[in-house]
């Protein structure tokens, strides 16, 4: 039996948050109904922070109301604070996210807090998700750069990472949001973080603003990580970073994962196609390799 990797998808959320177009909501259902169908375990569903902030993801009660889900599968959504917490609670929502980052510069600039008060911040959610039972997944993004603040040193990410473990995340993502890692850099990061908190987990998101994405996870992989953030058709970006292009492709990721015989339960056909569905949607070409070589021959 071959070894398992899991694919969390990110698309409806952190693909999905930076489009400048409003999205409708039945579009982003769609899309979340056909990942679930693609056979993924998680699928990030949408967000609680300030609609002021996130306007893209205002409509996240109607999306959670409006959603069919597939026995087995967890939508988590994002929260900033105790408020999200409760407002996604109240919508249904069984499994929670919450982010900093391991760079000051970017905190501040992002959410207007240092990393100490931003984590103070979600210290109350990671409690009463405790007493709910709720799971709690915890990003740490700028892990190998940041837009303001250049170089972040590896002890940083550390401590950080090893505070949300602490506090009672059950996986800590560890995110390289403008994609200026390389895989020496990528795997002596994750190599440090390994040694405070358990391999088991830990969990990679890459963006591929350098084309360097798929190298880095391999360089992950072979460390021994085996969960691997992505979005269908390459969306996403981080609206913080000069030139930072979207998200790892997850078409892109499957493909490589099955090329190395390791499972993960996702159909690539299906995946590609659902790339494909989503790009005409968002009326641009996928961000897909694996998704261009394999077009219908209506998008070619």
């Amino acid at each position: 039996m071959s070894e398992h990797v899991r694919v969390v998808e990110v698309s409806p959320r952190d693909g999905l948050q930076n489009e400048k177009a409003i999205v409708p909501s039945a579009i982003k259902i769609e899309l979340i109904e056909r990942l679930a169908a693609c056979g993924y375990d998680t699928v990030e569903a949408t967000s609680f922070v300030s609609p002021k902030w996130v306007p893209q993801l205002a409509d996240a009660e109607a999306v959670l109301a409006g959603l069919t889900r597939k026995p087995g599968v967890r939508y988590p959504v994002l929260v900033p604070n105790l408020q999200g917490y409760l407002r996604a609670r109240l919508a249904g929502a069984s499994d929670i996210a919450v982010f900093t980052a391991a760079s000051e510069a970017f905190n501040h600039r992002n959410i207007n807090a240092s990393i100490d008060e931003s984590i103070v911040r979600f210290e109350p959610v990671l409690a009463q998700a405790r007493v709910d039972g709720v799971r709690v997944r915890g990003y740490v993004s700028t892990v190998l750069g940041c837009p303001y603040q250049g170089e972040v040193p590896v002890a940083d990410v550390v401590r950080v990472a090893a505070r949300l473990f602490e506090l009672g995340c059950a996986e800590i993502s560890l995110g390289d949001t403008i994609g200026v890692g390389t895989p020496g850099r990528a795997r002596a990061m994750l190599r440090a973080v390994a040694a405070a908190v358990p391999m088991s987990a830990l969990a990679v998101h890459f963006h591929d603003t350098y084309g360097q994405a798929l190298a880095n996870i391999l360089a992950c992989l072979e460390e021994g990580v085996r969960v691997v953030d992505a979005a269908v058709a390459g969306t996403g970006g981080c609206p913080y970073a000069h030139g930072a292009s979207g998200n790892v492709a997850s078409e892109d990721v499957i493909y490589m994962l099955q090329g190395m015989g390791l499972e993960t339960g996702v159909d690539l056909d299906a995946l590609v196609a659902t790339g494909h569905w989503l790009a005409m949607q968002l009326g641009r070409p996928t961000g897909s390799r694996v998704g261009r070589a394999r077009a219908p021959e209506a998008v070619r």
